[in-house]
């Protein structure tokens, strides 16, 4: 059984483009240790105009960045990773994720670590896993706004008071109401996001699949479910105060659009990660797996 990807490389390493969190001004000595480590390679590092205001170097615009390196540096937490995944997407550009954040589910490479793996990057020392993503549609009457998600869709109840009805439809067919506080469409990787609070499974991060869980249900009969790889599946509420949140991140209301429709992307985000990183100890290390 085949459950990682070992096989893709990057074929030549010359420039490399990096984004950091936001507003952390902490992350200037991680900077400088990325810079050195790549400065040996006889690498450039390009800084994202706004993460280089915060780091105090120069910078470039994030589409110049991405058009001229051949990988991506993700400085930060989880949620650094996920926004620049999402921005630069249209790229196909491969992320290292370094870990200066609070729980670190995708980003491996700690601060003490960035020489060391980076020296294994330029000996082939690495793999490149594709994550899958989710492609979502907003359709209006005259127009459709396509954007991608990472972790989840989340449809969300507007008031604390209130409750919302999603209605779900495949090939155009009803096959469940959704009533209570909302529901998730997540990926694998996103299973352990908001999905596994709200009581959803866990999903190898490497399968295909639509994971679909109930925030809340007003009903016992409601559970998750799990979805192939081919599904599209289109969502309506009547409830036209409805919250879309599209990876924590970004936020729409359902009135300003007559459906959504959510997909699997057809390509992914590729994220580098050492050879021999094992999810399962990710699991058990921030979920305390294991532990009597």
């Amino acid at each position: 059984m085949k459950i990682i990807n070992t096989n893709e490389k990057l074929h030549s390493i010359n420039t490399v483009g990096m984004i950091s969190k936001p507003n952390d001004t902490t992350l200037r000595i991680y900077y400088e240790d990325i810079k050195k480590a790549l400065e040996k390679h006889g690498v450039e590092l390009l800084v994202e105009e706004n993460s280089a205001n915060i780091l105090g170097c120069k910078g470039v615009d994030f589409k110049s960045m991405c058009e001229k390196s051949d990988f991506l540096i993700s400085l930060g937490g989880d949620g650094t990773l996920i926004s620049l995944s999402r921005r630069s997407f249209m790229y196909k550009k491969p992320i290292l994720g370094i870990y200066a954040g609070k729980l670190g589910f995708l980003t491996d490479i700690e601060s003490c670590e960035i020489e060391s793996f980076i020296d294994k990057i330029f000996e082939g020392d690495y793999r490149i896993d594709t994550r899958m993503l989710l492609e979502v549609t907003l359709h209006t009457k005259s127009s459709q706004e396509k954007l991608v998600a990472f972790n989840d869709i989340v449809f969300s109840r507007a008031k604390i008071s209130g409750m919302t009805t999603i209605r779900a439809y495949i090939e155009n067919e009803l096959f469940n109401s959704y009533y209570g506080d909302g529901l998730i469409v997540s990926t694998p990787t996103g299973s352990t996001a908001y999905n596994i609070s709200a009581g959803g499974p866990i999903v190898y991060p490497l399968t295909e699949a639509l994971i679909l869980t109930p925030v809340c249900p007003h009903s016992l009969t409601q559970r998750p479910l799990v979805l192939p790889v081919n599904f599209e599946v289109e969502f309506k509420s009547e409830n036209k105060d409805t919250v879309i949140v599209v990876d924590g991140q970004d936020t729409y209301q359902m009135g300003d659009f007559d459906s959504i429709s959510i997909k699997i992307a057809k390509s992914g985000a590729k994220l580098i990660h050492r050879l021999d990183r094992d999810y399962f100890e990710v699991l058990k290390n921030k979920l305390h797996w294991g532990n009597v």
